[in-house]
């Protein structure tokens, strides 16, 4: 297990929201070891003393339920640097006292990923080091591309995790095992029985504060182009000989290249952006996304977006994969949706409606509609949910992303050619919008959307 965990960009919300946490669950769990050290490096003026009363009152805030003892002790392994990170000479003497290999968290935006890997290659770490990029991957495929050669420069593809914390996330595993483990399920995994797919992702929350990185972004380049993408290829891929990180992400890589994105003169019809105006959510008001503080009301930001795309291969053709994601929402929905076709031939007087498999991903619950005969006319089907709750996971999936990266397991990020291939798909989409091919729409918040 590395050693050393060094954070660049520090003083982000990124390491209070998910890293501290992650870290202190994996202390509490026993997953440290006793010479487990994180590092922050950023520009702000400090000493080592004022980033641990930082780092209390970030945990305090987003995981109250630790105990003291937690606490100080993750708080007792974190020092502190100050330094201009896409600066090489800045960042050699920030990473000085490093005696082994390191890995190396990239939390920082996305526009001086480039920059602060050429510092990082300057550096000279040690041997063995490992690099972590959070999403998005690039601003664009030529980007993602330019990005991947400069990692490259410096680190082996199998040191580089390209973390999705969604691929940590319990259901979104179970869909491996639900597959691969399950005989009656793989046989009508397939164009012949199933109709369509939704994989959804509908937040409640609104902007949060985070105009400074999701008004350069969007839906659909913050949900779609990464985690949505990354459900897909899990629903859509072929059986893997094993779960090696190797043969798990070709499949996946199988899977993104097939997908083909709407045709031009479809762009309309299959895709849908919108951004919401002023409502309520929860009974809390919530101004209009354009009034929020930070937002560049010229950049035409959506808030919400749907794609359908194909995958086009043997088992998927026809099969269409409807991508929606968005925020300030009146409800929360996150799941994907397996609709089957109806069955062939009907002796029931009354249509049965088709079966439905949905895995929900927060809360984690697994739930088939089936079709059975009526308690009063056995002749009358019923509609019936049989579902599947799992009890809540014992490290919450950035805890997970952290500790395969500290011990060096690849299997749950993006490798590089997966995220090129992301970009692939939403490019065409993006090029649409920005010619207006498709209209903004808008929708209060606190509704079901457009």
């Amino acid at each position: 297990m590395i050693q050393d965990l060094v954070v660049l960009g520090a003083s982000g919300d990124l390491t209070g929201r998910y890293l501290l946490p992650a870290l202190a669950r994996l202390d509490a769990a026993g997953l440290l070891d006793d010479r487990q050290r994180l590092l922050g490096v950023d520009r702000d003026d400090r000493d080592d003393d004022e980033f641990r009363a930082a780092a209390r009152a970030r945990l305090a805030r987003r995981a109250p339920d630790l105990g003291e003892e937690t606490v100080r002790s993750v708080t007792d392994r974190l020092r502190y640097r100050r330094a201009d990170v896409t600066d090489a000479g800045q960042l050699s003497a920030a990473l000085a006292d490093l005696s082994g290999p390191a890995a190396v968290y990239l939390a920082l935006p996305n526009t001086i990923f480039q920059a602060a890997v050429r510092a990082l290659t300057a550096s000279a770490l040690p041997a063995g080091s490992r690099l972590v990029v959070e999403k998005p991957f690039g601003a664009g495929l030529a980007d993602a591309r330019q990005l991947n050669e400069a990692i490259h420069g410096c680190f082996a593809e199998d040191d580089v995790f390209r973390v999705d914390h969604f691929l940590a996330k319990q259901t979104v595993l179970n869909v491996l095992g639900l597959r691969f483990a399950n005989r009656v399920f793989e046989p009508v995994w397939n164009a012949l029985h199933v109709a369509a797919v939704d994989i959804v992702w509908d937040e409640s929350v609104a902007l949060e504060g985070r105009a400074g990185y999701y008004d350069g972004a969007g839906a659909l380049k913050d949900m779609t182009q990464n985690h949505l993408l990354q459900l897909l290829a899990l629903i859509a891929m072929e059986p893997p000989t094993s779960l090696s990180h190797r043969d798990l992400r070709d499949r996946k890589m199988d899977a993104l290249r097939a997908i083909r994105p709407p045709p031009v003169d479809r762009m309309a019809a299959l895709t849908s952006r919108a951004r919401y105006t002023a409502g309520s959510v929860g009974g809390q008001p919530v101004p209009a996304y354009v009034a929020e503080s930070g937002v560049d009301a010229a950049r035409n930001t959506e808030t919400f977006a749907e794609v359908t795309v194909s995958v086009d291969n043997w088992r998927w053709a026809g099969v269409p994969f409807r991508l929606r994601t968005g925020k300030a929402l009146g409800r929360p929905r996150r799941e994907i949706v397996v609709r089957f076709r109806p069955t062939p031939h009907q002796p029931f007087p009354d249509a049965a409606p088709a079966n439905q498999l949905r895995l929900r991903l927060d809360p984690d619950a697994i739930s088939l509609d089936v079709n059975l005969n009526g308690a009063g006319d056995p002749f009358c089907l019923e509609r019936v949910q049989l579902d599947a709750r799992f009890p809540a996971q014992q490290l919450p999936p950035y805890a997970h992303v952290v500790l395969a990266v500290l011990h060096g397991d690849p299997t749950l990020s993006i490798r590089g050619d997966e995220a090129e291939e992301g970009w692939r798909v939403v490019e065409p989409i993006l090029a649409a919008w920005a010619d207006g091919a498709v209209p903004m729409q808008s929708y209060p918040a606190g509704s079901a959307g457009p």
